[in-house]
């Protein structure tokens, strides 16, 4: 017989030093034997590598591209049994990495990387990190172990570089404009730039000489002990934003200087932004001219006739160097445009047209700003603001449209709009209201006029326009109200809302349920309808109002809708108000026809035979007032 080790079974001779076997046996027509047999397991020092670490593909690592310098990686460590085996792992402290009971040598077999393998068998980061604006990058490393007996493993580590998800160094403000006084202190500060990034640091550049100013390197907080294990997932996170001050090194005169300011990752220098600042050390204008008036305001119509002087500046130089004095306009293009400086008059320079569009455009106001510059160094100046309001002056008459008819339906109710009269005024647009009469044609006469063009509102223009209104028949009736025009008085008093009438209609005679709904005169919304009942909402009415309502009632939607227009004259007396006793509703109904609006003038035409009389009546009044002056005269 012949006893073999089971496969895959190792032996250690730590763990079990001895194993105690029993075997049976027996042969054909003999009794069986039982006997022991003891096995000793010596112990015998031997090298060996884990198993996936000497696998083709090796032992697979995955960090981050922003990953700091010389960080660890991965570590090859050593747990001896009754032999030595040595296996990788990722330390997760100083206490967690086992040092060799004897001495190991680990040496690089692939010099192709920029990883860097260390004596005690640490793999860590490249010493200028990796490049975080690549894609996906594949590092690998043939790793030889090897002890003091010259018993040797030999194994992979690839090392796989995922991109950074990490937001790259970036100024908020790509460049600055800063202008300080003279005179200000050392250490001082004069701006601040703003950077988001990870460990952010700030350097000036340039210039290097002299150095004027100084910047703090920002706040950035240590890491901490770092985990040499990669994180097999990665998560965006939001960059910090880091404060940098800009200090000045000394007391500043007079100056200007262009700084060119860096922003960078600590652990990754490559990953860095740039700022310019533009530091402008002012002088202090205690010398400036003095100008009255310091603000200018002005109204003007827009007739004013180009050549006119708006603004006449009394300006006087401290130095005594009044003639010495520049005059310059500066502002929007369009007040450039439009008006212009004969030295210390501000003069209009185009016509003000208040229709244009360029006018429009600023809001009908025109702002600049009145410079004034003497000599020296450095240049001093004075500013004085101009703003100018152009008024609208009412030019034109209204002129008609040409041809003006409109065809309207018979049924059409009371307050239907006929049409729109669109005169044309070059100063506006005229939009007048028509009515109609149940006639088959009507002759109007339009009145037309322009309002809200002039700042004087009684500068008006008007004429008078004939329109044409043809009427079209339609047999289908509308809905019958009644009354069609009702004159009703209501109390406003405290509370919620008031009555204050329901409108009696019929419609079809298949009792089809009628719509309301109010079209004119409750634009300020005092008024309700709940089907056929109106109701007054109560506000804080301090006089007496009348109010005139358009309800449109109407049966059937099929088009075109058929319909009725009531009118309500509403009094609306507030509670606070004497009234008359009597709050009854007062309901008028005035008959199917013809509305006729009349207006009377009053106007006086003497015939004439009075004016004769009128006339012979003086004369013989003057001669004889004249006949009593002579003889008092004589006497």
């Amino acid at each position: 017989g012949q006893v073999t080790l089971r496969a895959g079974a190792e032996l250690y001779a730590r763990w079990v030093n001895q194993y105690s076997l029993t075997l049976w046996a027996v042969c054909p027509g003999e009794e069986e034997v039982e006997e022991q047999l003891f096995v000793q397991v010596t112990a015998k020092q031997a090298l060996r590598c884990d198993t996936q670490f000497t696998s083709s593909e090796g032992v697979v690592v995955r960090v981050s591209a922003d990953v700091a310098p010389r960080t660890p990686l991965y570590a090859v460590l050593s747990q001896p049994p009754s032999g030595l085996t040595v296996s990788g792992g990722c330390p997760r402290g100083a206490p967690t990495l086992l040092l060799m009971p004897v001495s190991l040598q680990f040496r690089l077999r692939n010099h192709d990387t920029p990883l860097v393998l260390t004596r005690r068998g640490l793999v860590l980061a490249p010493d200028g990190g990796f490049d975080p604006s690549k894609d996906t990058q594949m590092f690998r490393l043939e790793i030889e172990v090897m002890d003091h007996h010259g018993n040797n493993c030999s194994g992979a580590v690839r090392v796989e570089v995922l991109p950074s998800r990490r937001a790259p160094v970036t100024f908020l403000e790509p460049q600055q404009a800063v202008t300080v006084p003279e005179g200000t202190g050392p250490l001082e500060v004069v701006t601040q730039v703003r950077a988001s990034g990870d460990n952010v640091r700030y350097a000036i550049l340039a210039p290097v000489t002299p150095t004027l100013f100084t910047i703090d390197e920002g706040e950035w907080g240590s890491p901490g002990p770092p985990c040499p294990c990669p994180r097999t997932q990665h998560e965006a996170v939001p960059p910090p934003t880091v404060l940098g001050q800009v200090r000045s090194t000394r007391r500043l005169e007079v100056s200007h200087t262009h700084l060119l300011v860096r922003a960078y990752n600590a652990l990754h220098p490559a990953d860095h932004a740039t700022t310019t600042l533009n530091i402008t050390v002012q002088g202090t204008d205690r010398w400036a001219p003095s100008c009255t008036p310091a603000i200018a305001v002005r109204q003007v119509p827009e007739t004013v006739s180009p050549g006119t002087t708006l603004v006449t500046l009394r300006c006087t130089d401290p130095a005594g160097a009044e003639g010495d004095l520049r005059y310059a306009l500066e502002g929007p293009a369009a007040s450039r445009s439009h008006f212009s400086m004969e030295g210390p008059r501000l003069q209009v320079n185009t016509t003000l047209d208040y229709d244009s569009e360029a006018t429009a455009a600023v809001g009908f106001q025109f702002t600049a700003t009145i410079v004034v510059m003497a000599g020296g160094q450095p240049p001093r100046s004075t500013r004085v603001p101009v703003l100018v309001t152009v008024t609208p002056v009412n030019e034109f008459t209204p002129e008609c449209p040409s041809g003006a008819t409109f065809t309207l339906l018979d049924t059409a109710p009371f307050g239907s709009v006929v049409g729109r009269v669109a005169g044309r005024d070059r100063d506006i647009r005229v939009v007048g209201p028509l009515d109609a009469r149940q006639h088959k044609s009507y002759q109007l006469m339009v009145r037309l006029t322009d309002t809200h063009n002039d700042l004087d509102p009684a500068e008006q223009r008007s004429r008078l326009c004939s329109v044409a209104v043809r009427l079209q028949a339609v047999p289908e009736q509308p809905p019958v109200c009644t009354p069609e025009v009702q004159e009703l008085q209501v109390s406003a008093g405290p509370g919620g809302r008031q009555p204050v009438t329901r409108l009696v209609c019929e419609g079809s005679p298949d009792g089809a349920v009628l719509g309301y709904t109010i079209t004119a005169g409750n634009e300020d919304g005092h008024f309700r309808l709940e089907g056929s009942n109106l109701f007054y909402l109560p506000n804080d009415l301090a006089e007496p109002r009348t109010f005139v309502l358009l309800v449109e009632v109407w049966g059937r939607t099929s088009a075109p809708r058929r319909s009725t227009v009531v009118a309500l004259v509403v009094h609306v007396t507030p509670w606070s108000t004497p009234v008359p006793s009597s709050t009854t509703t007062q309901r008028t109904t005035v008959q199917k026809e013809p509305l006729v609006v009349t207006r009377t003038e009053a106007v006086w035409h003497p015939p004439a035979w009075f004016v004769a009389v009128l006339t012979i009546s003086a004369t013989l009044l003057l001669t004889t007032l004249g006949c009593v002056a002579r003889c008092l005269l004589r006497r």
